[in-house]
């Protein structure tokens, strides 16, 4: 079959383009805290903003502060 609807065959896209994307045409933002590109005040602002809209991580019962 050489025809298929949009979205379905072809060539898939690698998660950073999907994130790159979804910024730019929906202003969706995903960050992981590990990612290394951040420094830690940036992880700790995106720790936080997670845990005010979504609640604490199912870990967060490990960590000791």
């Amino acid at each position: 079959m050489r025809w298929h609807p949009k979205g379905y065959g072809g060539k898939r896209r690698d998660p950073e383009q999907v994130k790159r994307d979804g910024w730019r045409e929906q202003r969706l933002l995903a960050v992981s805290l590990d990612d290394e590109r951040l420094t830690w005040p940036e992880r700790e602002l995106v720790r936080q903003l997670g845990e005010r809209l979504y609640g604490p991580t199912q870990d967060e019962g490990r960590e000791t502060r």
